[in-house]
């Protein structure tokens, strides 16, 4: 008979060293697997689609599906640096506020192109953007065109900024000279040398009559050219230049569809002027007289607060429109041509009448319920 002896379990103090290890093994990996995924979750941009190539359609903030961003094949092919452009320049420079851009129209580009083509002797520029949700049509909108008498708007701007600062009194005098006195616009040129206005009287003629006297004796109260310039680069106008005191005929002073555009996206969203100098800002700017280019592509119960602008090169016009809807929205068009065209009124005439016909339509109006 062979003796075989026992086996004996291990001592409980050896089992409980083998499971402390085996934890503490755990441990490590789970640290190691920590770090890894960390790193990549580190380096993953999650404000861009995970699945882009997926073109999932934009959601309003009701959770439906909006129809503005809905886009073709042909449709996605539009230039890929636009929005590009549009969020390194445009969205980098009104940092400071709550606008921000989110995707372009892609329908109302469609109807865009298609004026573009029709009128293929111009060289027009646009920019629109809706204000209630960012999203914005841009078609040559950053490149530079000759200002004409748009290049008022900004100077109405800084003209309420220092007023809002307390440099400027609204009651205060403004005397004409010989070098402010200018032709062309307005009829002030037609009063002697040294009659006085006062300030806010100056900055109304500007608009309403488009009065270029008034605009020089503005442009020189508010510190000169160059003093102005240096502003609009502080707002982020990157084409807006003052070379010339008005009247301009050749062109040197410069604006871009993109700058007209966000000047008065600023105002509209008191970024620039305090409240009350936007609303009176605004009631000038309603009082234009002259309403042959945007306004007339909207219905008569909407509102426009423009300033158009008119040289032989160069037509154009920029404002802010109210829909009776409750919808607001921007638009700035440029239209170089041949001397005096009378072609480029009519294409401004259609681009504003398929504007607000988009902007009217395209986003669904909420159900108002009753008591």
């Amino acid at each position: 008979m062979t003796y075989s002896p026992q086996k004996s379990n291990p001592p409980e103090k050896n089992r409980l060293n083998t499971i402390i290890n085996s934890i503490f093994r755990l441990s490590i990996v789970g640290i190691g697997l920590g770090t890894i995924f960390g790193s990549i979750l580190a380096n993953i941009d999650l404000t861009q689609p995970l699945f882009p190539d997926l073109n999932l359609p934009f959601l309003n903030t009701s959770g439906e599906q909006d129809e503005s961003s809905i886009t073709t094949s042909e449709s996605a092919e539009v230039e890929t640096d636009n929005l590009e452009t549009i969020s390194s320049t445009t969205t980098e420079n009104i940092a400071s506020n709550s606008f921000t851009f989110t995707q372009e129209l892609m329908p109302l580009r469609k109807k865009m192109t298609v004026l573009f083509e029709k009128y293929a002797n111009l060289q027009p520029s646009l920019f629109f953007v809706d204000l209630d949700n960012g999203a914005f049509v841009n078609m040559n909108g950053m490149e530079a065109f000759p200002a004409a008498s748009t290049i008022k708007t900004p100077i109405l701007v800084a003209f309420f900024q220092d007023v809002d600062e307390g440099k400027i009194l609204l009651d205060e005098k403004l005397t004409m000279t010989e070098e402010t006195k200018a032709t062309e616009a307005g009829t002030m040129q037609y009063q002697p040398i040294g009659t006085q206005y006062t300030a806010l009287k100056v900055a109304e003629e500007m608009i309403i009559r488009s009065d270029n006297t008034a605009t020089n004796m503005l442009i020189e109260r508010l510190g000169g050219v160059e003093a102005l310039n240096q502003r609009f680069k502080e707002w982020g106008l990157e084409s807006t230049v003052i070379n010339n005191y008005l009247p301009d005929l050749e062109g040197m002073n410069t604006i871009s569809a993109r700058d007209l555009a966000m000047t008065l996206v600023k105002v509209s969203n008191g970024d620039l002027v305090e409240t009350r100098s936007r609303d009176r800002l605004l009631g000038i700017m309603q009082r234009t007289i002259t309403r042959t280019l945007l306004p007339q592509g909207i219905e008569p119960d909407a509102m426009i607060y423009h300033k158009t602008g008119d040289i032989g090169k160069v037509l154009g016009d920029g404002g802010i429109i109210d829909i009776p809807t409750g919808k607001r929205y921007v638009g700035a068009v440029l239209v170089q041509r041949p001397h005096n065209d009378y072609t480029a009124r009519t294409m401004i005439q259609e681009i504003s009448r398929e504007a607000y016909q988009h902007f009217k339509w395209y986003q669904p109006r909420p159900t108002v319920e009753g008591n």
